[in-house]
């Protein structure tokens, strides 16, 4: 993600008309691996990128049967009703058989592939269990893990004699159950919205699939033909395409016009597209990147938790590999007056190392990454946080429902500096 033309090399992406091609559709599968990326066309709009966040799933109801419960979740069942019943999330690993293992389970050092997870969960009630002398049935209200992509959680429990039970975040034994309700179920699937590519302009491969279907049954090879899957990439003011961090765009075609934006332009519908769109406050985000990288910080203060997050993503597409690090032992300052969650946290740590617009990380793998080498500041260095009574504030246990994960608290990121070599003083 350096900024570089993709596709062909040194090619950049101008329009000699009025209106600007700020998204380019790139095919990085055709060509394999070590092939090159297959340009299919740029676009002055896509209908369907942005938009409102769908709501929150509600809560759902599971009960662990059958349960021999240890650690915290032996304490929560004597505290139910208080806040010390708030369990946190929690890993049904399977148990399998000797030699029946669910076809296609993939086995690793913490679980397996049939492995589900309970997110947020508060433990409700518990009552013994008929499933055998001295173990409980317990009810909890939580959600349960989707992973971005295609899994959604299983509908039908795996072959296994039973569940493991353990902390998500430190693998922490929480005891075990016979079986489970509520949670290997049918859940609706939600329908990825069509998308609309505005004032298109065309590249040979996704002409072809805007071709007519010749008369009679369809075969499965030109169906196939109208199939697009596409890496996004957007396009500045410069005419430079950088990869955004998003699972693409995949859809079938199902039609084409002349556009209004420009004669010479189409505009090309999909029946699907970004089965994860972005929020729809990003795109005020990338059309200030479309003008260059901003130049004056916290611009990224007013948006919430949600928009931060692109922010930052933003700012990791933007960022220019291949320089060297600043050497070690430099002074940062960070500018605290807006961290109220960890994802300004990551934009202000990113001003702090880079500059306006910069990027040091946006989830705490990536900040451990930055903190290796290679990102802008080497280690150790000395980091003054301005305004530290702000994250002291808010970045406190218990405060981060919005991922469903354990909270990222100030005590955490001074710990993850300090195991780096980093020393910050609080201001």
């Amino acid at each position: 993600m350096t900024g570089r033309p993709v596709g062909i090399s040194d090619r950049i992406w101008r329009w000699d008309r009025d209106v600007p091609l700020r998204w380019l559709l790139v095919d990085e599968d055709t060509g394999g691996r070590n092939g090159p990326d297959v340009v299919l066309g740029a676009c002055a709009h896509l209908d369907g990128l942005f938009v409102d966040p769908v709501p929150a799933r509600e809560p759902e109801r599971y009960t662990l049967l059958g349960c021999e419960p240890a650690g915290r979740l032996r304490a929560a069942l004597d505290r139910i009703g208080t806040d010390a019943a708030r369990l946190g999330n929690v890993v049904l690993d399977p148990v399998h058989g000797p030699g029946r293992p669910d076809p296609g389970c993939q086995r690793y050092g913490t679980g397996c592939s049939c492995s589900e997870e309970l997110l947020d969960l508060v433990v409700l009630d518990s009552q013994p269990s008929t499933l055998g002398p001295g173990l409980v049935d317990i009810d909890l209200w939580g959600h349960i893990q989707v992973i971005d992509g295609d899994r959604p959680p299983a509908a039908r429990p795996p072959d296994a004699d039973g569940f493991r039970l353990s902390g998500s975040h430190d693998d922490e034994p929480l005891g075990g159950c016979r079986q489970t309700g509520g949670v290997f179920r049918e859940r609706p699937v939600p329908a990825v919205p069509p998308v609309t590519l505005v004032g298109c302009r065309p590249e040979p491969p996704l002409r072809t699939a805007l071709e007519p279907l010749p008369d009679g049954p369809v075969t499965r090879r030109a169906a196939a033909r109208r199939r697009v899957r596409a890496a996004l990439y957007a396009v500045d003011g410069n005419g430079v395409a950088v990869s955004i961090p998003f699972d693409g765009l995949a859809g079938t075609v199902t039609g084409s016009r002349p556009s209004e934006l420009d004669g010479a332009l189409v505009d090309i519908t999909l029946d699907g597209g970004f089965s994860k769109p972005l929020p729809s406050g990003a795109e005020e985000i990338w059309r200030r990147w479309y003008d260059g990288r901003p130049r004056v910080p916290n611009l990224w203060a007013g948006y919430d938790r949600e928009v931060r997050h692109q922010w930052s993503g933003a700012a990791l597409a933007h960022h220019r590999d291949g320089r060297p690090d600043r050497r070690a032992g430099r002074t940062y300052h960070l500018d605290g007056r807006y961290v109220t969650d960890v994802e300004g946290f990551y934009c202000a740590v990113g001003e702090a190392v880079n500059g306006p617009g910069g990027y040091f990380g946006w989830n705490l793998d990536a900040l451990d990454d930055c903190l290796r080498g290679g990102w802008g500041a080497a280690t150790p260095f000395r980091l003054v946080w301005h305004d530290a009574d702000v994250a002291r504030q808010y970045l406190v246990p218990g405060y981060d429902r919005w991922r469903l994960h354990p909270a990222v608290t100030l005590d955490y990121l001074l710990g993850m500096f300090r195991e780096h070599g980093v020393s910050v003083e609080l201001r």
